[in-house]
């Protein structure tokens, strides 16, 4: 968890300043008509943070295996409409709900680690392999943003 937890605090850091430097242009450019701009995918991590700080608190008082409620991440970025809020307004947003993700994780008994979350009908996963996934997707967009990696 502390690993996460570290990885997670170093981003919420760095993603401001790396956005710095970057244009208006630049943030909301889309690639490709039907891709989306830097903007909305930071408007997606947004969506993630959402969707996954309720699993984050579920997982420690809900009857285990816990059942993953999934989203359509497209719809949720059309109609959250990040293409066009301030992107002052994202940043902010992000920010806010990933402090609120790494104080639920601060206060997160080691025990919960291991409540489980039926991800399909054949695989259950953990609190502790949920938390290790957000930061991996989180790190995967946020270097698609960056073009790092």
């Amino acid at each position: 968890m502390q690993t996460a937890l570290d990885r997670l605090n170093i981003w919420m850091t760095e993603v401001p300043v790396k956005f710095g430097g970057l244009s208006e242009q630049e943030i909301s450019e889309r690639p490709q008509p039907h891709k989306w701009s830097r903007k909305e995918i930071l408007g997606h991590l947004c969506d993630s943070a959402l969707n996954n700080l309720q699993r984050f608190v579920r997982a420690q008082y809900e009857e285990q295996p816990n059942t993953i409620i999934k989203y359509d991440q497209d719809q949720w970025v059309r109609l959250m409409n990040y293409q066009e809020l301030p992107f002052e307004h994202i940043l902010s947003f992000w920010v806010s709900l990933n402090k609120q993700i790494a104080a639920v994780w601060e206060r997160t008994p080691e025990n919960q680690l291991t409540n489980g979350f039926l991800l399909s009908e054949e695989q259950t996963v953990t609190l502790q392999w949920l938390i290790d996934d957000y930061v991996d997707h989180m790190e995967h967009h946020l270097n698609q943003i960056f073009g790092t990696k």
